[in-house]
C-alpha cells in the first residue's frame, strides 16, 4: 500500500477530509474571498484605474490583477493552513494522527496540500472574477501557474506553523492581519516601486512581498522592478525554513505534547 515510503492512503485521507472541510463552508472558504476582491477590482480596477495612464505600459486595471490575487492567496494560505492543523489540536484528535503509522512527509501533503489546493482554486476563480472587470492576458502561463503553486504551497507551511504554535483562535489572525496584509498592500500591489522616491524605493526593497508580487507579475507580463531568479529564490528559500522549523516541532514535540 505504500510507495517509496510513504503511506500514501493515510495522505489522501487527510488530504480528502480537509478539502470536504471546505465544501462545508463554501461560503467563508471561497465566496467571501472572491467577493472581497471583486470589490477591489471595481474600486481600484474599474473606477481609479480609467482615470490612470498606464503602469509599465500595462493599464492600471490589467496592472494589479497579480497584487490582488496574491493578497487573496497570501492570506487564505495561511488561514486554511492553521486552522486545519489548530483544530485536531483543540479538540485533541491530532495525537490519532500523531499515534498512526504516518510520518511528517504524509501529514504535511495531507494537511499543507489541500489548503494549497484551496488556495490555488480561489486564486483561479479570481483570475476569471478579474475578466469580468478588465482585459489582460499572461504571457507566461506556465511560470504563473507554477510560481503561484510555490507561493500556496509556502504559505501553507507558514500557517501549518502557526496552527501548531497558536494557544487560541485570537492567535491565528495576528501574523495574516497584523503583518502579511500591511506588507502585501506596502508590497507594490497597487503600485510600481520604481514610482516611489528614495529612500522609500530602497526601503521598500526589505519587504518580503515585494519580491512575490513582482515576481508573480513578470510571469504575467513579463515586467518585473525586481529579478525574477531573485523571487523564485527568496521563495524557495521560505519554503525551507518553514520545513526546517515544521521539522523541528515534531522532533521536538513543541506544542504536540501535553
Amino acid at each position: 500500500m505504500a510507495a517509496m515510503g510513504l503511506n500514501v492512503p493515510a495522505m489522501r485521507v487527510l488530504y480528502l477530509s480537509e478539502l470536504e472541510r471546505t465544501w462545508r463552508t463554501l461560503f467563508q472558504s471561497i465566496l467571501t474571498p472572491v467577493l472581497t476582491t471583486s470589490l477591489y477590482f471595481i474600486v481600484f480596477g474599474s473606477a481609479i484605474g480609467s482615470r490612470m495612464q498606464t503602469v509599465d505600459g500595462i493599464s492600471y486595471g490589467a496592472f494589479i490583477v497579480p497584487g490582488l490575487m496574491l493578497l487573496t492567496v497570501l492570506s487564505e494560505s495561511i488561514g486554511n493552513a492553521s486552522i486545519g492543523i489548530y483544530l485536531p489540536r483543540f479538540t485533541g484528535t491530532v495525537y490519532e494522527t500523531l499515534s498512526a503509522p504516518i510520518g511528517v512527509p504524509e501529514i504535511l501533503v495531507g494537511y499543507v496540500g489541500a489548503a494549497a489546493t484551496k488556495s490555488a482554486i480561489l486564486a483561479l476563480i479570481i483570475l476569471a472574477t478579474a475578466r469580468l472587470f478588465v482585459p489582460f492576458h499572461i504571457v507566461h502561463p506556465v511560470w504563473a501557474l507554477a510560481f503561484l503553486i510555490l507561493i500556496a504551497v509556502s504559505f501553507c507551511l507558514l500557517g501549518f506553523i502557526l496552527g501548531l504554535w497558536a494557544d487560541g483562535f485570537e492567535r491565528l489572525q495576528i501574523v495574516p492581519m497584523m503583518v502579511v496584509t500591511p506588507l502585501t498592500f506596502l508590497g507594490g500591489t497597487f503600485y510600481s516601486i520604481s514610482m516611489l522616491p528614495e529612500p522609500w524605493r530602497t526601503v521598500t526593497l526589505f519587504n518580503p512581498v515585494v519580491y512575490l508580487v513582482n515576481g508573480f507579475r513578470w510571469c504575467f507580463y513579463g515586467t518585473s522592478d525586481v529579478d525574477i531568479r531573485i523571487c523564485v529564490a527568496l521563495t524557495l528559500a521560505f519554503m525551507g525554513v518553514c520545513i526546517a522549523i515544521i521539522a523541528w516541532i515534531f522532533r521536538t514535540g513543541y506544542r504536540l505534547r501535553g
